[in-house]
């Protein structure tokens, strides 16, 4: 989804930054949802920190990037360098929660005084709540505060269709159910079902 959103930016002759947290970014994947690969590629500028410190310092830096004809920083994965991090050292857990709030913080400055969409994704872990197991995003709090909207997807029995699920919204507004679709994950992107 992240790549087929940096793919239609480009496409509207804007510029993508593109944070790969995570190493999946896949030109091969790219060149399948973006036929015009070349003229799309051109307009994406790839960033691929190796540690949490690294991806703090690019969003710390991102109004250095960000210049005019940009329309969209995607940032992918936002928790894996921060798990990674947790787990390395578990006794600076709030020291890292703070850092991460502070980069979530700066991300949301940028999308509001430069009018640029920023959109991040995130890992997710399993709740066990005694009767049920669900899964929420790593660091879920501080990821539902500072974003404007909120899109859980989730699998279905075809592994091709993904159940999409609009948890939050600017103005939070109020629905009987919440707002649902399927997509459909297809060689060339993902498309409505």
């Amino acid at each position: 989804m992240a790549m087929q959103c940096a793919a239609n930016c480009a496409r509207q002759r804007y510029k993508t930054l593109f944070m790969d947290c995570d190493g999946t970014f896949s030109a091969r994947r790219l060149n399948q949802i973006a036929p015009d690969f070349k003229e799309v590629g051109e307009r994406i500028i790839l960033m691929k920190p190796s540690d949490f410190g690294e991806q703090a310092s690019v969003i710390d830096r991102l109004t250095e990037y960000v210049t005019k004809n940009f329309g969209l920083i995607v940032i992918d994965t936002v928790t894996s360098l921060y798990r990674t991090k947790v787990a390395e050292f578990p006794e600076k857990t709030f020291e890292i929660n703070r850092q991460l709030n502070t980069q979530m913080a700066l991300l949301a400055q940028i999308a509001k005084t430069h009018g640029i969409a920023v959109l991040t994704t995130s890992q997710v872990r399993s709740i066990f709540d005694g009767i049920h197991v669900g899964v929420e995003p790593v660091a879920t709090r501080v990821l539902k505060f500072w974003a404007e909207t909120v899109i859980a997807l989730k699998p279905t029995e075809n592994p091709q269709i993904i159940r999409v699920i609009v948890e939050k919204t600017p103005g939070e507004a109020k629905w009987l159910h919440p707002l649902t679709c399927h997509l459909r994950i297809e060689e060339t992107g993902i498309r409505n079902v």
